[in-house]
């Protein structure tokens, strides 16, 4: 195996298209060492992913990713190597989050009717028994051939200053580390730079660092070289460690592929060591 691996990825349980097992094999033909599915606010995709990947020369690396706030914005915060007797326990934490999110795409999808999209929530549901969120909806809209691409519903008509869309009160930033930090995971700021700014960055960081924030997104899929290089600086002033991913979503983000992203993206597999390691501290 080559000593690469992926720590952001996405499933069918999530906006992914690929199902767990199928990341398994991706990365297996991939030649990856690692590889974490992180699915946004669920971990429901763990128990197959984990399965998957038993007795193959893969480290499957249980993972979820957070919506949160700060400063008015969305942030992400991952949690990598959960443990797999507190998956009820962070069930419970999401489920204040899946609520909110469940309102706000009921109503959305209410607006899209409203404004002649021939959407139904009830069928988007039986077609995405998982976690659903606007990405979701946006392949919807593709698959009716309202919208030629996937970036053209968040520039137009999903994007929240077009009206239809309100997106759900989410819970801070900070409160997403502190509770993955009580119960064992390694909290990573996701693709930082995403939302925001250098300097709310900055101020972000040395709060978060003191609610248990061990590292964060240096290397992404859609970073260039000096933004990686600006991130990777930042992580060093503030003592975190680096984490990378390629946000791997299948066919819902065709031109992003698991562990090299658009192309050029490499994460070691020295970052997921060092994650791991720093569970042990």
């Amino acid at each position: 195996m080559d000593n690469f691996c992926d720590l952001h990825t996405h499933s069918t349980f999530s906006d992914g298209t690929f199902t767990p097992s199928q990341i398994v094999a991706e990365g297996l033909r991939r030649k990856l060492r690692a590889v974490a599915l992180t699915d946004h606010n669920t971990v429901a995709g763990l128990p197959e992913f984990l399965e998957a990947a038993r007795g193959t020369a893969l480290e499957a690396i249980p993972g979820v990713e957070i919506s949160t706030g700060y400063l008015g914005k969305e942030v992400h915060i991952v949690g990598l190597f959960l443990e797999q007797e507190k998956f009820a326990e962070l069930t419970d934490f999401l489920g204040v989050i899946n609520r909110r999110k469940e309102e706000s795409n009921r109503a959305l999808a209410a607006a899209l009717r409203s404004a002649g999209y021939e959407i139904s929530y009830g069928e988007i549901r039986e077609r995405h028994p998982g976690s659903v969120n606007r990405a979701v909806i946006a392949g919807e809209l593709l698959r009716k051939g309202y919208i030629r691409e996937m970036k053209e519903a968040f520039c137009g008509v999903l994007s929240a200053k077009n009206g239809l869309y309100t997106p759900p009160e989410r819970i801070p930033a900070l409160e997403a580390v502190r509770f993955l930090h009580s119960i064992n995971a390694v909290p990573v700021l996701a693709h930082p730079f995403i939302s925001l700014s250098e300097g709310e960055l900055r101020a972000f960081l040395p709060e978060a660092k003191e609610h248990g924030l061990a590292a964060m997104e240096t290397r992404y899929a859609t970073y260039a070289p000096e933004v990686s290089a600006a991130a990777r600086a930042i992580a060093g002033a503030f003592q975190l460690l680096e984490s990378g991913g390629s946000d791997f979503h299948g066919g819902n983000k065709p031109d992003i592929r698991l562990s090299s992203g658009t192309g050029d993206l490499v994460v070691p597999y020295e970052f997921a060591k060092k994650l791991s390691a720093w569970k042990e501290i």
